[in-house]
């Protein structure tokens, strides 16, 4: 019993040695091919900005190669699963271990431990890593690679919290002022306070909303009071930020946790129709990590029966499993967004249909 619970614990190294080993090798051969793609796309607007590279990989790559690599781990994570176990079945290593007395559900042991690693890393990554360098990335996209598209949003109409409501004729995302901004308070049904500006700037050092040409207009039953002036600072009234007014799509991406869940208590009382947005991002980032456990699952069960064709036929059902899963991703989410179907279903769904698929191989896999 001592001598087969040792030789377990090296077939379960070496699996895990494997299953790592090829994860990480597949990824980092992945991310450099994507990078240099990516950088012969971009190195216009590299040498349009004088950017050196020290620059470029700070300015940049920082903050896009932690996106590829997010984007690709499912995809590599198949792949990799696929590619090792598909060759250990194509040299008869694996009907050794299962025929000397050790479960299909034992054998699957270190896979699981693998995909738990790989699991931690992901879901760390996408709570407290991604948001930063999406930042990063998005901000010099924004900027540099989609500096020609629209970046004003016209006729905002707002609420702000339970009796304020706001209005701006547009709001420039990039110098962070909006023209013709009008307030108005409420108690009940009746009409407190109206504030309206020329134009409103925000301070991002101060943290502070500054008024240009601004006219307050204060109600007390019968009795009014009007106040002039050309300059005033608001900070604790104007319970807004400039992303509330963001024309971009990627900027939920680049919010902390507790950014997105206190983005999602105000959207709540303001119902400014980004919910569906907001509930995804914040569902995906807890959720789709699972997607390591799914896809080891339907990986060894597809990749552990020698067949014909050797590694070749289980890889090819594994990369059109994976873009699938990727695809299923991407309808979800347009759905969710678009179609109103609940967000943590969205994000959910993917995962139960693989994970039932996982479950159908698993029964069919050699035992």
């Amino acid at each position: 019993m001592k001598y087969i619970r040792q030789r377990l614990k090296i077939i379960d190294g070496f699996i895990i040695g494997k299953y790592l080993g090829t994860f990480v090798y597949t990824l980092v051969l992945f991310v450099i091919i994507i990078v240099i793609f990516d950088l012969s796309e971009k190195l216009d607007d590299f040498l349009e900005k004088d950017m050196t590279i020290w620059q470029t990989i700070t300015d940049y790559y920082a903050g896009s190669i932690p996106f590829y690599v997010n984007m690709l781990s499912p995809l590599i994570n198949f792949i990799a699963v696929i590619f090792f176990t598909a060759k250990m079945a194509d040299q008869t290593e694996i009907v050794p271990i299962l025929s000397g007395g050790v479960s299909f559900n034992r054998f699957l042991r270190p896979y699981f431990i693998s995909a738990f690693i790989i699991f931690s890393v992901n879901l760390l990554s996408n709570l407290y890593i991604l948001p930063y360098t999406n930042r990063i990335k998005n901000k010099f996209e924004n900027e540099v690679i989609d500096k020609d598209k629209a970046y004003t949003k016209t006729n905002i109409h707002m609420k702000i919290d339970s009796n304020t409501y706001i209005y701006l004729e547009n709001f420039d995302n990039r110098t962070n002022i909006g023209y013709r901004f009008s307030l108005d308070k409420f108690k009940g049904d009746i009409l407190k306070k109206k504030l309206i500006a020329d134009q409103i700037s925000y301070d991002s050092v101060k943290k502070v909303w500054k008024l240009t040409n601004y006219t307050v207009r204060n109600v007390d039953g019968m009795k009014e009071s009007m106040i002039y002036g050309s300059a005033l600072q608001k900070d604790t009234v104007l319970d807004m930020k400039p992303d509330d007014f963001s024309v971009y799509q990627n900027v939920f991406e680049s919010m902390s946790g507790k950014e997105l869940s206190d983005k999602i208590k105000k959207e709540r009382t303001r119902g400014s129709g980004i919910m569906s947005d907001l509930l995804f991002e914040q569902y995906k980032r807890w959720f789709q990590p699972l997607s390591a456990f799914i896809l080891t699952l339907i990986g060894v069960a597809l990749s552990s029966r020698k067949v014909r064709g050797g590694v070749g036929l289980p890889l090819g059902i594994g990369i059109i499993l994976s873009f699938a899963y990727i695809v299923f991703n991407q309808f979800a989410k347009m759905f969710s967004t678009k179609g109103g179907l609940s967000p943590l279903l969205a994000v959910l769904l993917p995962t139960l249909f693989f994970g039932i698929l996982g479950l159908y191989l698993l029964r069919r896999a050699p035992k």
